[in-house]
């Protein structure tokens, strides 16, 4: 049986291995495939999932953001132009469609798609063919085309905000992800595997969670589904300075790292001065470590979330010993 979880793709509960099954019997054949899930799903991680484990497999994977083709150069975007095809044409280019020859095309998204892609994408489905921009020969596309999307398009169709014809094209076989809170007990497996991922990155010890913050990992909707449990656990992980992970610490304290006796310090223990300093503290590392997991370690992007001066920024997060590159990492699991 294939082993998913070395494509990360991590999950034991019904729902989840359902769509293992799916995954498994799509890739042996071609056909075009629609992926519905909720953002943060792991949709394209089951696309690659799609092609490496099919006949495509040594061919390129070529994802398309549709959401983010310009309107005024899509077909030149997908199909590529030769030079001289339009003012700023200086030369040749090779769209994504010939990217993908002999593999996979991955068209996440699908449901922001503009009336003029939608058109533009419409035609080279039915035919598999399409013309370079400025070009005058047709050129046959061998690839296999994968869709993505988290809103339901047959509403869309019914709102005439899409295209009902384009639907049928895309919707040839349907894989839907279940959101993290239908799937019991994958959110801790989840979480393991990325405090394990951490260690690895980071060559720190393996930490562990304590009870109370696994019984939160299954009460808590997750409604940014496995996205929202990776930054989570990240911002846990920097913060907790000793091998156990606690919600309870983290919150009370700002400092995980600290034993049970001084984690039920209360605030009225110290001075009023030491309360402070220690509350304004303990809100600035929460704030840094989050801003920094939103901005992957930017720094500029993160001078501009929190409108502070990006100089001003930097020497707070030193301050903290906070290093950007802890941050700098995408989502490679679901």
């Amino acid at each position: 049986m294939e082993d998913f979880s070395e494509r990360n793709l991590i999950g034991q509960s019904p729902a989840y291995l359902d769509a293992f099954g799916l995954i498994r019997k799509f890739a042996t054949c071609d056909a075009t495939v629609l992926i519905q899930g909720e953002t943060g799903t792991g949709k394209e991680l089951a696309a690659r999932a799609l092609h490496y484990l099919g006949a495509r497999r040594n061919g390129p994977f070529i994802p398309v953001n549709c959401g983010a083709l310009p309107e005024s150069l899509v077909e030149s975007e997908l199909f590529g132009h030769t030079r001289g095809a339009f003012t700023d044409a200086k030369e040749s280019r090779r769209g994504m469609v010939a990217e993908a020859q002999g593999g996979t095309l991955f068209l996440d998204e699908i449901d922001s798609m503009s009336p003029r892609v939608q058109v533009a994408l419409l035609r080279f489905l039915e035919e598999r063919e399409y013309r370079p921009v400025g070009g005058a020969m047709v050129r046959r596309a061998d690839v296999r085309v994968i869709a993505a999307c988290n809103s339901d398009l047959e509403s869309l169709v019914a709102r005439k905000a899409y295209r009902e014809d384009l639907l049928y094209r895309l919707n040839v076989l349907t894989l839907r992800l279940p959101p993290l809170r239908e799937r019991e007990g994958d959110a801790r497996l989840l979480a393991e595997a990325f405090i394990r991922r951490f260690s690895q990155q980071y060559k720190t010890p393996v930490k562990r969670l304590d009870d109370e913050t696994v019984s939160f990992l299954s009460r808590n909707p997750w409604r940014g589904n496995v996205r929202e449990l990776e930054n989570f656990v990240l911002r846990q992980f920097v913060l907790t300075e000793g091998p156990v992970i606690s919600i309870r610490n983290t919150v009370q304290t700002g400092n995980a790292g600290a034993d049970d006796e001084g984690s039920r310090l209360l605030v009225t223990d110290c001075k009023f001065q030491t309360a402070k300093a220690r509350a304004i503290a303990q809100f600035e590392r929460t704030y840094l470590v989050e801003l920094l997991s939103r901005s992957q370690g930017n720094i500029s992007l993160a001078a501009r979330i929190s409108g502070k001066e990006r100089s001003r920024l930097g020497k707070l997060v030193k301050k903290y010993g906070l290093e950007r590159i802890l941050f700098a990492i995408g989502t490679d699991a679901a």
